[in-house]
């Protein structure tokens, strides 16, 4: 029997975790032919099965709002509780018209119920879900109690119903060891991990047919050499580390490219990176603006006459020598896996998540705890001037990532969980 699936989150759209995970599961659904729904405050999936109401945004002025006056405070305004009520009532009469108008007959919800980006849009997913006892499932990225933004707050109470809630008609998927037994103390809930994953079983196009007009239409010139930072632009991921990298690598063919936007944190940190870079004089370049989610459906990704031409993440990784990847903390990490499926060696500093899931799988990867040193770097150096070395690294990480992350991984999750709703097998 075919379920009709609703995708629940802030937003779908562009390069973050959420979106590319939350496509994923898509297309695993589809192979057993359920049907993908999609309801957010920005959505660039197919407006015939979208559902797009802007106050669900994180962004969104009102939201924008309250999240001024609940973050960084310990007690609340009654204004504020009302708006609050408000925005979840006008929200959750949202959710019932888009499951109404495409016959939903499951709920998945992407991180919705996990970081309280949007309180209101968690306490009307969860006063619907109780109402409806509708099934669903919560896809948990990362939750509150692992941002220190989130510590100090006015609004625990409304954590502690939704973030995430305690329904017994909710199944719970965590990304990470250390999320399932956090969740575990904290909640009282079980869960099942569910590692973020790629389609290993079909590996990229051979990398003859990448477009050699990239390197040089992203400013570089022949000779120069791409390292890649494919991760936003927020302080957790260390990207002042890939700036020392360049600058003590001391070779001026050597250029960083930072893929993603800043996001959610502001933009104060992409201004630090970049005087920093400039001091030292490391030629980074941030090309957001170029980059295109491959699953968007907002149109072509060719040049117009007025408009720069648009890459995919994958046209990146295959002009790139090196991927850095120095984050300070990670739910699981999907810029590793990515750089893994088109083969492209890696120096990763050894955040949680990958000391404790992803390292003991076996992978060869330059590490750094905490900080570089000059070894580090002489092993990037010999890294980047070894072509049979870099081939030979990303090969065996490709074979190792096969085994442990590949679509194979989700097929079997995701019947797991369809299963567990339904009682009798489904896909």
């Amino acid at each position: 029997m075919s379920e009709r699936i609703g995708f629940v989150s802030t937003r779908f759209a562009g390069t973050d975790g959420v979106s590319l995970e939350s496509s994923k599961w898509s297309s695993v659904l589809q192979d057993y032919n359920h049907a993908s729904f999609w309801y957010a405050g920005r959505i660039a999936r197919s407006p015939a099965a979208s559902f797009c109401v802007p106050e669900a945004f994180f962004g969104h002025p009102e939201n924008t709002w309250i999240n001024e006056r609940i973050w960084g405070h310990t007690s609340r305004d009654p204004l504020v509780t009302r708006r609050i009520r408000d925005l979840a009532e006008y929200l959750k009469e949202t959710l019932r018209e888009f499951i109404s108008r495409f016959d939903i007959s499951i709920l998945i919800v992407e991180n919705a119920l996990s970081i309280p980006m949007h309180v209101p849009l968690g306490l009307a997913i969860t006063e619907l879900l109780t109402e409806t006892v509708l099934p669903a499932i919560a896809h948990h990225h990362d939750f509150y109690w692992e941002r220190t933004r989130f510590s100090v707050n006015a609004v625990s109470d409304l954590l502690e119903t939704a973030f995430p809630p305690r329904d017994p008609s909710l199944q719970h998927v965590v990304i990470n060891q250390a999320a399932q037994e956090e969740l575990s103390w904290r909640k009282g809930v079980p869960s099942i991990l569910i590692p973020n994953v790629l389609d290993f079983e079909h590996p990229p196009p051979d990398e003859k047919n990448a477009d050699e007009n990239i390197p040089r239409d992203l400013g570089l010139k022949e000779g120069d050499v791409m390292i890649l930072q494919p991760t936003r632009v927020v302080p957790r991921k260390g990207i002042e580390h890939a700036i020392k990298l360049v600058q003590m690598l001391g070779d001026p063919r050597y250029k960083l490219i930072v893929t993603h936007e800043a996001g959610d944190e502001g933009l104060e940190y992409r201004y630090m990176l970049a005087e920093m870079a400039h001091d030292a004089g490391v030629e980074m370049r941030f090309i957001a603006t170029q980059v295109v989610d491959k699953f968007s459906h907002t149109g072509d990704h060719q040049d117009t006459q007025h408009s720069p031409r648009l890459y995919t993440l994958g046209e990146l990784y295959r002009h790139a020598a090196l991927v850095t990847y120095p984050s300070l903390y990670e739910g699981f990490g999907n810029a590793f896996l990515e750089a893994v499926y088109y083969r492209v060696p890696m120096l990763v500093n050894r955040y949680a998540t990958f000391t404790r899931d992803i390292e003991p799988k076996g992978f060869h990867v330059i590490v750094m705890d905490g900080f570089l040193t000059r070894r580090v770097v002489e092993n990037v150096r010999a890294l980047l001037e070894n072509e049979s070395l870099r081939r030979e690294m990303g090969e065996h990480n490709f074979e190792v990532a096969s085994r442990f992350y590949s679509f194979s991984v989700l097929r079997r999750s995701l019947r797991t969980l369809i299963t567990n709703i339904r009682g009798l097998p489904k896909m």
